[in-house]
């Protein structure tokens, strides 16, 4: 597995496996044809949303969200990286994701795992964080439309809460520096989430039990 170390946390993850797991884990229509085995910021990535046609869809979109006010695709294309994690506290009052989040453009971003830098002995060492029973995980995302000239960006960004307390999670991230993780959801809760007025949605914004959690450390290659 190639790997890219990068100093935020969460802006790698690893897609489900199979077609089939998406219909098993999500109840919705799998994809055609699966992307890459791992997504990084600006590489396209799968993510359910409400639609007006079905309760749930699955789409495809930029990983980094674009907000609608950027001017030109080139500039969408430098924000993306910088807006493919939005901390959960700032999601109804930052620039970017203000309207996203008034618009209840909510969204469930399917993986198999994410990736963390281990600092504890001073080096990064690569770690994949997985469900202890293999089962996919569903993240708490937004996502966007940017459309200008006939051009169009579909994007979205993981959610993340605050790990300092969390058993698992507050070894990875830099020393010194707040501890955060994806807001992974309960799979009971899909449907709220993606439904809930927005006065409750921020209730969905919990830490994952620390014991439903295996973490192994991966290669570099």
């Amino acid at each position: 597995m190639a790997w890219v170390s990068i100093a935020r946390m969460s802006t790698q993850y690893e897609c489900l496996k199979s077609a089939d797991l998406y219909a098993e884990a999500f109840g919705i229509a799998p994809p055609e044809t699966l992307l890459g085995k791992e997504v990084w910021p600006r590489q396209q990535g799968f993510f359910i949303c409400k639609t007006e046609t079905a309760d749930w869809a699955l789409r495809q979109g930029q990983f980094g969200l674009v907000p609608t006010w950027v001017k030109s695709a080139s500039d969408a294309k430098l924000r993306s990286t910088k807006l493919a994690v939005t901390r959960y506290e700032t999601m109804s009052t930052g620039t970017a994701t203000r309207d996203t989040w008034q618009k209840a453009q909510r969204c469930i971003i399917p993986m198999q795992a994410f990736f963390e830098d281990d600092w504890r002995t001073r080096k990064a060492v690569p770690t994949r964080i997985a469900r202890v029973d293999g089962k996919p995980m569903g993240v708490a995302g937004l996502w966007e439309r940017w459309a200008q000239d006939g051009e169009e960006i579909i994007s979205f960004t993981l959610l993340t809460v605050n790990a300092n307390s969390h058993a698992l999670m507050n070894r990875y991230g830099q020393n010194g520096n707040e501890k955060r993780m994806p807001a992974i959801l309960n799979e009971g809760a899909y449907g709220a989430w993606l439904s809930a007025p927005l006065d409750k949605a921020r209730e969905f914004m919990r830490a994952y039990p620390a014991n439903l959690l295996l973490a192994n450390p991966v290669q570099k290659k």
